[in-house]
């Protein structure tokens, strides 16, 4: 091709916040991590996740403060300003809507903590996977409320609310996975972990 790209090599803890927005307001969630590689220790080739926690070990309050104020909000209100005309559907990632509508639904920031400070790697407009299966989980406020709310463009007024726990996500997955490995394995002994 007659185009080069260079880019900055990033190093650091990657961590994810997916956040409720109604176009004018974002309320971030609590953080999450995911583990990518195929085995233990960082081994194995990355895959699309291979299990979370909730809360990130290394996302403190004082990294919510500073994402709230050099991420979270500007891109809300970049959105606005450039005119953007996405609206995010829940379940269904982006949809084109009517010129001028602000982005409303589940913006998910992908983010590294370099020594530089946060830096955004991805946004997804969706519920990242398998993140969401530690974050909903902690959610003390209804959950249809706070949709409805993103809705009306009225999320300022929810006092949303998160459980002062920890949640976990363990996934296991076949042998050679993700390159060639077999399907189709039943799965057993649910009721003696249940135990």
């Amino acid at each position: 091709g007659n185009t080069v790209v260079i880019e900055e090599f990033l190093t650091g803890p990657e961590m994810s916040v997916l956040s409720f927005c109604d176009g004018k307001t974002i309320v971030p969630m609590v953080s999450a991590q995911d583990h990518k590689r195929a085995y233990d220790n960082d081994e194995g080739l990355n895959t699309g996740g291979m299990g979370t926690f909730s809360p990130s070990r290394v996302y403190t309050e004082e990294l919510a403060e500073e994402c709230m104020k050099t991420i979270y909000q500007p891109t809300v209100d970049a959105l606005n300003e450039e005119g953007r005309t996405f609206k995010g559907i829940i379940f269904f990632g982006l949809m084109l809507t009517p010129k001028g509508r602000p982005f409303v639904g589940v913006l998910y920031f992908g983010l590294m903590l370099t020594k530089d400070g946060m830096k955004v790697i991805e946004y997804n407009a969706r519920f990242g996977d398998p993140e969401t299966q530690v974050v909903l989980p902690r959610l003390k406020t209804d959950l249809m409320e706070i949709f409805e709310a993103c809705v009306d463009g009225t999320l300022d007024k929810v006092d949303v609310q998160w459980e002062d726990n920890a949640a976990a996500c363990v996934v296991m997955a076949s042998g050679g996975y993700p390159v060639s490995y077999k399907k189709g394995y039943e799965i057993t002994g649910l009721e003696d972990a249940e135990a």
